[in-house]
């Protein structure tokens, strides 16, 4: 470790930064008292339970209308469903909240479900490329402008290859009924003490407004939820990622586990993994070394996910959330063990190519929207 005031050297540009730039204590500015956390905690779990009250109650208004329609016909349907949703609204919980909301108002099924929930999570990615674009523009440094692209490039790129094969044998496998027998229920003192608290306010909305409208409503309550959340919890500055012993960063499990430990507090694998963008961009991270956290985080972003499905009450919901966190979870570890080595290499080469010129980056980033359109056309 270097101390205070000691200059240390960039692993990425071999240029000399002082330890400032490595471990930044976090602005006092920026963190709220405990009061006020808890208030906004407070605030989010009643947004949290009212939103998927009413997204539950226009999932079964809007049932008839979605009945066979080309967003809800197919699994593959879904699929394009979860994965356009994601990225049209920059987060990937809302619409992995609202494939449940769908399966319990019966609009689709849970194979449907599955589908919707693994398209989320392909789409939640697609923020990090967008914060980078952003980042990289805000910040005229020519010589490292794709560092911070680069990352969301990798985290769309490994999002992939565990989620497609994760997705595939799940689906076999929820199909076949191997979850069948998994049983995750609320305690009803828990479910009597929210509706209680907050059931009141469901039915207040659901008397004056119209049915078709609580879905979108639902959601955007959803995402007032999350970011109230996102501020009670403490404030992580990206630069303290780079702290603790030197090197501790550039090895394979602890950089995994800090990905499933900071998406875990965060609850969100966008937030998560943007944190990573001002690391590589400044030079204290290599974006080689953030291969094992992006595959840390997409694994315990689904921890929100699991509780909105505990909270609908409906086990076919939890079912599916458990499907796609064993399958996804099993095969990346089983790929970290194995494969890492040429796994780092083929996707750093794949990243490499994407950002070789702007007309492919842009040809790549126009390639995410149009697929999971076609899947949804076709």
């Amino acid at each position: 470790m270097t101390g205070r005031g000691q200059p240390t050297t960039s692993h990425v540009t071999g240029r000399e930064l002082p330890s400032e730039d490595l471990v930044v204590p976090v602005d006092a500015a920026h963190a709220r008292p405990l009061p006020q956390r808890v208030a906004y905690l407070v605030a989010g779990i009643a947004l949290f339970v009212v939103a998927l009250g009413l997204m539950k109650e226009g999932a079964t208004a809007l049932t008839p209308s979605l009945e066979g329609s080309i967003f809800t016909d197919e699994a593959r349907s879904t699929l394009g469903l979860g994965w356009l949703g994601s990225c049209l609204v920059l987060s990937g919980s809302p619409v992995a909240a609202s494939s449940l909301a769908l399966l319990d108002g019966g609009a689709i099924d849970r194979t449907q479900s599955f589908t919707m929930l693994t398209g989320s999570r392909l789409g939640a990615a697609f923020v990090v490329l967008v914060v980078g674009v952003v980042y990289a523009l805000r910040h005229q440094d020519q010589g490292r402008r794709r560092a911070p692209v680069s990352i969301g490039v990798l985290s769309l790129l490994m999002t992939a290859v565990v989620y497609v094969p994760g997705a595939i044998v799940g689906y076999v496998l929820l199909e076949r009924g191997a979850f069948d027998g998994v049983d995750i229920g609320t305690s009803p003192r828990l479910t009597s003490l929210t509706d209680s608290a907050f059931g009141g306010l469901v039915d207040a909305v659901t008397d004056v407004a119209p049915g078709w409208t609580l879905f979108p409503l639902g959601l955007g309550i959803l995402l007032l939820g999350f970011q109230a959340v996102d501020r009670a919890l403490p404030v992580v500055h990206p630069d303290r990622l780079g702290d603790g012993a030197e090197g501790w960063y550039t090895r394979l499990w602890p950089m995994f586990l800090v990905g499933c430990v900071v998406t875990l507090l965060t609850l969100s694998v966008s937030v998560s993994l943007t944190l990573l963008v001002p690391l590589v961009a400044k030079g204290h991270l290599r974006r080689a070394n953030t291969l094992p956290y992006i595959a840390g985080a997409n694994i315990t972003t689904l921890a929100d996910t699991l509780v909105a499905a505990i909270l609908i009450g409906n086990q076919e919901a939890v079912r599916v959330v458990v499907a796609v966190t064993a399958v996804v979870t099993v095969w990346t570890v089983f790929l970290l063990i194995t494969a890492y080595p040429l796994l780092r290499r083929v996707l750093l080469g794949v990243a490499r190519r994407i950002l070789a010129s702007n007309r492919r980056l842009a040809g790549f980033a126009a390639a995410l929207c149009l697929a999971p359109a076609l899947l949804i056309a076709l």
